[in-house]
């Protein structure tokens, strides 16, 4: 996703909305916006989001209504980072207007090993995060491409042709 956006000028990133606490550096407003379960609530009340999830308890992701406004008025291709929950409803909600991707990684213990040398989680989150990703692996088929990334600069350049392909068509 990065990548993409350090080489596709037209695309820009839509902040997701989360009730987890910051992993690393991250910060409010730049990688997610980060609210109590409570807030999140009240935003689903009030229609606030084109697709959410509750991934585990008190532990929702979502698109908020407003930020894909807020690139559309800047002209831009919005493109999303979400879970395959997410990416399945929002290809559902746009249809043919949306491209998805699912970036997977070449095995579950491969997985486990670069969230390990990532050292930004404890080991229950890590342990948790990959039985979840073995669930998702399994809706692979819902999404337009799949990209295994075995070598990171290989899968930079597939997705990288991919978005050009098809903003440009």
């Amino acid at each position: 996703m990065k990548h993409g956006l350090s080489v596709v000028s037209e695309l820009c990133f839509s902040i997701s909305a989360t009730t987890r606490e910051p992993r690393g550096d991250e910060k409010h407003s730049e990688d997610y916006y980060f609210l109590t379960p409570e807030e999140f609530r009240n935003k689903i009340s009030e229609d606030g989001f084109v697709e959410y999830e509750e991934v585990y308890t008190d532990k929702y992701y979502g698109t908020l209504k407003s930020e894909v406004e807020r690139i559309w008025k800047e002209g831009k291709v919005v493109i999303f980072d979400v879970d395959v929950k997410g990416g399945i409803k929002l290809k559902e909600i746009f249809g043919d207007k949306a491209l998805s991707i699912f970036v997977m990684p070449p095995s579950i213990a491969e997985l486990e090993q670069r969230l390990i040398k990532r050292n930004t989680d404890c080991a229950e989150t890590i342990k948790t995060r990959v039985e979840k990703a073995g669930e998702e692996m399994t809706y692979q088929k819902h999404f337009d491409k799949i990209i295994i990334n075995t070598d990171l600069d290989t899968a930079k350049a597939e997705v990288e042709k991919i978005i050009n392909n098809f903003i440009n068509d």
